[in-house]
């Protein structure tokens, strides 16, 4: 039953553009009505222009924004007044009407109007809706799809078979509602629905009205029937699950990142388990894309993998593995088939991946990406088995899909988002990153598109730096991992969530330190353990397990070991702490060596003296290392600026501009160096 959201104060509370941005919103709550960025609304207003001529003016959703977020300056308005010439024409190339669109604009400065405007201006009707309600994609989604509509609508809508979006689609539309003054909706064929009214609320409500018919009707159609056949592989427990997971994703990313890297999100819900692991999906599931909005982030097919629990985990990599190749070829296969002159082959690994017992894995250039993947089959999902419940479905042919995927206007969406930044799609942990240098890493790396593991044994702090993150960078591009770096279940738990949560891992930024000494005859065994314990142990365990995921993704890596000057000069009163740190960077040289042959390459940065921002100068390191020098606490930072070449105090964020250098695409072939960021202190001088 679709959701009625409509409410009379609130809408009079939102009267911008006449109750369409309001109407927009809330169309959006409901995404088994309005497809996540899908559908698109307009209203025809009088409005004056510039110098006070009052004129008609269409008000419609602009390209690429999602009507559940939609604010009034995300509208595109154009001139009515110059676009109702265009219903006399008999064609109109895509270019021509964007071409023609550009310069009937109300208001410049405002964003690209939909592909589909021209169906809302021809359309005689104050505000229109175009939605695509899974109930009516599913109705759209049969052999005679013009014949269910009679069955469900009688005389009361009109159908127009598929057709690509654009001037010939519009005139169609505009034509029957023009001729036919009695209908209250057209329907479309393997697209969607219009719906009008004189009102923002009576086109909402004539739009709840007509998917409310529709679910009724398919409903009993599919009462007490398996629309997906006998399910024969049942999902396993989560516990089960996210073993296999924890080991498979890593694979999957590698195989789908040779072009770009690619962030993972799975999908374990029971209406996914149950339809993967179904007698007929293998075969169902590769028909083809239902409508165009799901084309773009889905692609016409998934990738279905023929495995059952029972096969095992080895199993089930190689298939993956094998499976993925083979998706690649068949789309390589798909796009010489069917491209045009000028067309640029796109990313042809799958964006969608069904594996029965285990649920869906979608990938994406990121998360937001993925999310949308996920989200848009889960629509697919309900419009195949709807469409197999009134005797099967059909999609879009592969023809008719490529010029969707491939369609200019539908790039040109694509081609909205900046370029890449340098951590685009990466996934980077960092220990210690609650406060100090892994903080500001964790910005820094998230400044240039990282997703960022947080591990820390401070969860206060840690928890309190992913919401900055995400407040600066968007809901889930960082998560908190509690982390003790010292215990080996713990860092293999920390590396086991972050693969759940991303599908891998690309950047180890060790860093979790503490800092603690005492002249030799005062320094316990306790403290001498524990700063090995931290700072050799830890970065031991965290390389370790970060080796192996980066191993078994194929595609390489980067560590980054937060050293110090005192890992290559010797720090008088501070033996255990610069033993650590020298033990430090000759492991990163070691791994280096070993990493070299899998691309996983393994530098050091040497910082001295970051004081500010950091917990680890807290209490009494701070006065130890006063009392060292014969100083007082609050001379110390001007004293360790002092003793440097350019006098300068060292903050957390020249510590993370390095990091973020040697684990970047810019020192792709520097391998086993160490990086010093101390201002320039002699004794700590690289020789």
């Amino acid at each position: 039953m679709p959701n009625n959201f409509w409410n009379d104060d609130r809408a009079a509370g939102l009267p911008n553009l006449d109750g369409l941005v309001y109407r927009s919103n809330i169309l959006g709550l409901d995404r088994a009505v309005v497809n996540i960025f899908g559908g698109n609304t307009s209203a025809k207003l009088r409005m004056a222009d510039h110098v006070g001529r009052e004129q008609e003016v269409l008000a419609v959703k602009a390209s690429g924004s999602d009507v559940l977020t939609i604010t009034e300056p995300q509208f595109a308005l154009l001139k009515m007044e110059e676009i109702e010439p265009l219903y006399q024409r008999d064609e109109m190339s895509d270019e021509e009407m964007v071409a023609y669109l550009e310069r009937t604009w109300f208001e410049q400065g405002r964003p690209r109007q939909s592909i589909e405007t021209l169906l809302h201006a021809f359309v005689p009707h104050k505000h229109v809706d175009h939605t695509h309600p899974d109930a009516i994609i599913s109705l759209m989604c049969v052999t005679d799809a013009a014949e269910e509509a009679r069955r469900v609508y009688g005389e009361r809508a009109a159908y127009v078979p598929y057709i690509r979006p654009g001037f010939t689609l519009s005139k169609w539309i505009g034509g029957m509602v023009r001729d036919n003054p009695a209908i209250e909706c057209v329907v479309m064929g393997k697209h969607g629905l219009v719906t009008w009214g004189d009102d923002s609320k009576s086109c909402y409500e004539s739009s709840m009205h007509i998917i409310q018919e529709t679910e009724d009707y398919l409903a009993d159609r599919r009462r007490g029937r398996k629309v997906f056949g006998e399910l024969t592989v049942p999902g396993l427990s989560m516990e089960e699950r996210d073993d296999i997971l924890a080991g498979v994703l890593p694979v999957i990313r590698g195989a789908v990142s040779s072009r770009r890297s690619a962030i993972l999100q799975t999908d374990s819900s029971d209406s996914v388990l149950n339809m993967i692991g179904s007698e007929k999906t293998a075969s169902v599931s590769q028909i083809g894309g239902a409508c165009p909005d799901h084309l773009v982030h889905v692609k016409r097919q998934p990738l279905y993998v023929d495995w059952k629990p029972g096969d095992g985990a080895a199993v089930l990599a190689d298939r993956i593995r094998d499976g993925i190749a083979d998706y690649e070829e068949r789309y390589i296969a798909y796009f010489e088939e069917n491209k045009n002159p000028g067309d640029v082959l796109r990313d042809a690994a799958p964006r969608v991946i069904l594996i029965p017992g285990l649920g869906m894995v979608n990938t994406g250039k990121d998360i937001a990406n993925a999310d949308v993947s996920r989200q848009l089959y889960h629509r697919a999902i309900a419009v195949i088995g709807d469409s197999e419940a009134l005797g099967g479905f059909v999609s879009l042919t592969p023809n008719e899909a490529y010029n969707i995927e491939y369609w200019p206007l539908e790039l040109y969406k694509l081609k909205l988002a900046p370029p890449d930044r340098d951590f685009a799609g990466k996934v980077v942990l960092i220990t210690g990153a609650a406060s100090g240098i892994g903080r500001a890493t964790a910005f820094r790396l998230a400044q240039d598109g990282a997703h960022v593991v947080v591990a820390d044994i401070n969860r206060e702090g840690g928890e309190e730096t992913v919401a900055a993150l995400e407040e600066a960078h968007g809901t889930a591009r960082a998560f908190f991992v509690h982390t003790d770096v010292t215990s080996e279940t713990a860092v293999q738990d920390a590396l086991r969530q972050t693969v759940l949560k991303y599908g891998g891992l690309d950047v180890l930024v060790n860093n979790a330190g503490i800092a603690g000494g005492a002249p030799i005859e005062e320094t316990s065994l306790e403290m001498f353990q524990r700063n090995v314990d931290i700072l050799v142990t830890g970065y031991f365990l965290m390389a370790r397990e970060s080796f192996r995921i980066m191993k078994s993704q194929g595609v390489g890596g980067c560590m980054v070991f937060v050293g110090s000057k005192n890992s290559v000069a010797a720090g008088k009163g501070a033996a255990a702490y610069s033993a650590a740190k020298a033990a430090e960077v000759h492991m990163a040289r070691c791994l280096a060596e070993e990493g070299g042959a899998h691309g996983i390459r393994v530098n050091s940065v040497l910082p001295d003296a970051v004081i500010r921002g950091s917990n680890i100068w807290d209490g009494e390191w701070k006065k130890a290392r006063a009392k060292q020098y014969g100083i007082t606490v609050g001379e110390l930072n001007a004293f360790y600026a002092n003793r440097n070449v350019l006098g300068a105090e060292i903050l957390p964020e020249d510590i993370a501009e390095a990091i973020a250098f040697l684990a970047g695409p810019r020192a792709a072939k520097t391998t086993g160096t160490m990086l010093p960021v101390d201002g320039g202190v002699a004794s700590g001088y690289l020789r």
